[in-house]
């Protein structure tokens, strides 16, 4: 499925941004609406939803296992739909275990965790299986744009269910609470499924094979049809258990070498979400309406560089189509944000913090773009037919180090205060380590590249081109995102028997492994 007929088209691409829309619309309603209704309607101790939060983060570790279960099947519509079905179902029951949090707590709580539970497993199996269908269908030049296009519709589906979810719960009961869950949920899956129609082509049988009718073959000489040398569904996975194909992949250098980016970049992004709005208060005196407002600052700062990352990509020359080097430059940048924020801390108000944050959120979008078009990329690299257990293994790297980024920030932010009686002194030192974590992120993204450039172009990058381009098409590999992300293998040159990964054998069954988060959703 690598030639160029069977890669989707911008309204292929739109449509499966339906779906991130209706995962990102189900998603908010759990992690935002629901945690403000437990602390000020029902008056909840805040760490009950931050707990709820991070499980269905923690739940997230089964990505590669839902990754590799699409795999074996060849196809990921069923398991994008069905996992969108699971989450609608596990967002409702949320809602419901919300009201009845208000007569028996712990009864609602219970059935609280056990929907979160669900949460986080719809989340891994559609958006696990939503990305490497973007992975596999996207043409080389069409990722960069086509990841912002995904992502953003994914960012136009919080704002907008939440600020219609926000009209509509005003005054708030828990009738209209279950109303509009009700709605959103049964909105997600329905989208879902009118998107996901025929999106994806039906893998052939093993007799329209010997038929010879399966697209792409071609004549012999004795004028009899020869199947492609593109292998089944199946082929490559038979006899080879989860752990086996996980063995694969971690023993792929630039794979596992690749989880380790994605789990640091994300750690380093994540870290700094929780403690940037009380800085702004504690250290500049700002009002909470003002510290808020800076949150719109960087997020307008990550919209600017998700989009010049997208052109620059999709229609930019030489260097500029390198998603190495938009991975690098963002990590470096962020770095280089994160410092300047840092001395902001001691420098106090005359310091122009809205820039610098501004700064920070055009980094963090100029490297998380990168990041999942570059896991597009590396989806194909390596052993044939692991491309859902690649993407699986970098979610799950990025579902956590996101889950504990905001945790060790806050924590790191509390025993720094408790340590440095000066706020400002003690937010810049957690800002210091911060930054020194992207840049170790901007390490790994090159190491990732290096090792990614020895393995040759995938087989739908063959194409021609100048040096330049061709080097940074065959480099073009780092990144971490939002979350979800990247994978390290691709079938050889003319057909579909894979190239061995440097260190392994041809004969030999290799070993490898990979990571996500989600950028939420």
């Amino acid at each position: 499925m690598t030639g160029a007929a069977h890669h989707l088209g911008w309204v292929g691409i739109v449509r499966l941004g339906l779906v991130q829309t209706a995962l990102g619309a189900v998603v908010v309603l759990t992690t935002s609406t629901l945690n403000r209704v437990m602390v000020v309607e029902l008056a909840l101790p805040a760490m009950l939803p931050g707990l709820l939060v991070a499980l269905h983060y923690a739940v997230q570790v089964t990505r590669p296992k839902m990754g590799h279960g699409s795999d074996t099947g060849g196809r990921r519509t069923p398991w994008i739909l069905g996992g969108m079905t699971v989450l609608a179902f596990g967002g409702f029951l949320a809602a419901w275990a919300t009201t009845q949090m208000a007569a028996q707590a712990s009864w609602g709580i219970l059935w609280a965790v056990v929907a979160f539970i669900l949460i986080g497993l719809g989340v891994s199996a559609s958006g696990t299986s939503l990305l490497t269908l973007l992975a596999k269908r996207v043409a080389p030049q069409r990722r960069g744009p086509a990841a912002t296009v995904v992502w953003l519709m994914m960012i136009f589906g919080f704002a907008m269910t939440a600020g219609v979810a926000g009209q509509l719960l005003d005054p708030y009961t828990p009738q209209r609470l279950m109303m509009v869950s009700g709605v959103v949920s049964v909105a997600a899956v329905a989208v879902t499924a009118l998107a996901l129609w025929r999106v994806e082509p039906v893998p052939p049988g093993p007799a329209a094979a010997s038929r010879g009718t399966v697209p792409g073959a071609a004549l012999d000489t004795t004028g009899f049809s020869t199947p492609p040398t593109t292998p089944t569904p199946n082929q490559g996975l038979q006899g080879a258990g989860f752990r086996a194909a996980l063995a694969d992949i971690w023993a792929e250098p630039a794979a596992r070498r690749f989880t380790f980016f994605v789990f640091l970049s994300m750690l380093a992004y994540s870290s700094q979400d929780l403690i940037l709005e009380p800085f702004a208060g504690l250290v500049f005196g700002w009002t909470p309406g003002e510290s808020t407002a800076l949150s719109g600052v960087q997020h307008a700062g990550v919209l600017v560089g998700m989009l010049w990352v997208a052109a620059c990509t999709g229609w930019g020359r030489g260097w500029m189509r390198s998603l190495t080097v938009w991975a690098v430059a963002g990590c470096v940048l962020s770095a280089v944000a994160l410092a300047l924020i840092a001395v902001a801390g001691l420098v106090g108000p005359p310091w122009p913090l809205r820039w610098t944050v501004a700064l920070m959120g055009a980094a963090n979008g100029m490297f998380s773009i990168a990041a999942i078009a570059s896991m597009m990329r590396l989806a194909g690299y390596g052993r044939a037919q692991r491309e859902g257990t690649r993407v699986g293994l970098w979610g799950a790297a990025q579902a956590i180090a996101f889950g504990f980024g905001g945790l060790a920030g806050a924590g790191a932010s509390d025993v720094a205060r408790w340590w440095i009686q000066d706020a400002g002194t003690a937010y810049a030192l957690v800002f210091a380590l911060e930054s020194v974590l992207f840049i170790g992120a901007a390490v790994l993204a090159l190491q990732v590249s290096r090792l990614a450039a020895a393995l040759g172009p995938s087989a739908d990058e063959a194409m021609p081109a100048d040096p330049i381009r061709q080097s940074a098409t065959v480099s073009g590999l780092t990144a971490a995102t939002t979350p979800s992300v990247m994978a390290v293998a691709a079938a050889a040159p003319g057909g579909g028997v894979a190239r061995p990964v440097s260190g392994v054998g041809s004969g030999h069954a290799p070993a490898h492994a990979h990571a996500h988060a989600h950028q939420a959703t």
